[in-house]
């Protein structure tokens, strides 16, 4: 599939009706989605014939760009019933299968590497510090080939640091710097539309037994 039409499919989906500031919902705009899906497999192989993991989904954006790049099993995961169950209809429309898991990630009891790739846009950690790297730490020790990631590039050498230092990455490398577009979603929101830089980030799991490099 080319990224044109990966990113036209993802633009049909729908979003959030009723957005919840606590979590930071705010829509993966099918630019960004479909770049960092499409980068994740034609760079790296990490999507087709894989298992991959839908952390915080949402509307299920990511986790269906991956069942479109042909990934062997799609799972979503995210606290917020509502956003499942459009993340569920998108998937009807799309024709794909997916599954979806309600459940907080921070107490995501999953044993063994049973999901082969992560793919996330985490909370931004603006109403809750620290909340990106919850998601990140959690993701880090579920994932076997690889997570991918974005966070605020102006979080950049503290993401980096503690992944390799704290959370069992032996490579986190930024791929590229892209524009997430933040419409006028809520009460306090005074502009249409804002621009934040944020990185799109691939890390590496440490293998057990592996030694850090």
């Amino acid at each position: 599939m080319k990224l044109k039409q990966l990113e036209g499919l993802l633009g049909s989906l729908d979003q959030f009706e009723n957005p919840k500031i606590e979590l930071e919902q705010y829509p993966t705009g099918p630019h960004i989605a479909s770049r960092l899906l499409y980068t994740a497999e034609n760079s790296f192989g990490d999507v087709e014939n894989k298992v991959v993991a839908d952390f915080g989904c949402g509307c299920g954006t990511l986790g269906l760009a991956a069942a479109l790049l042909g990934a062997d099993h799609v799972i979503g995961l995210d606290i917020d019933t509502e956003s499942l169950e459009i993340a569920s209809s998108n998937a009807d429309d799309l024709d794909l299968d997916m599954d979806f898991v309600h459940c907080d990630i921070k107490n995501l009891k999953w044993q063994d590497r049973i999901v082969d790739t992560v793919v996330m846009n985490p909370p931004f950690g603006t109403r809750r510090k620290g909340a990106d790297m919850d998601f990140l730490f959690v993701a880090l020790k579920v994932a076997s080939n690889a997570v991918y990631s974005l966070h605020k590039t102006t979080t950049r050498d503290h993401v980096k640091r503690t992944a390799l230092r704290d959370y069992n990455a032996v490579s986190a490398e930024v791929l590229c710097e892209l524009r997430f577009d933040v419409p006028q979603l809520y009460k306090f929101h005074k502009k249409k539309e804002v621009d934040v830089a944020v990185d799109l980030w691939r890390f590496v799991p440490k293998k057990d037994g592996e030694k850090h490099l």
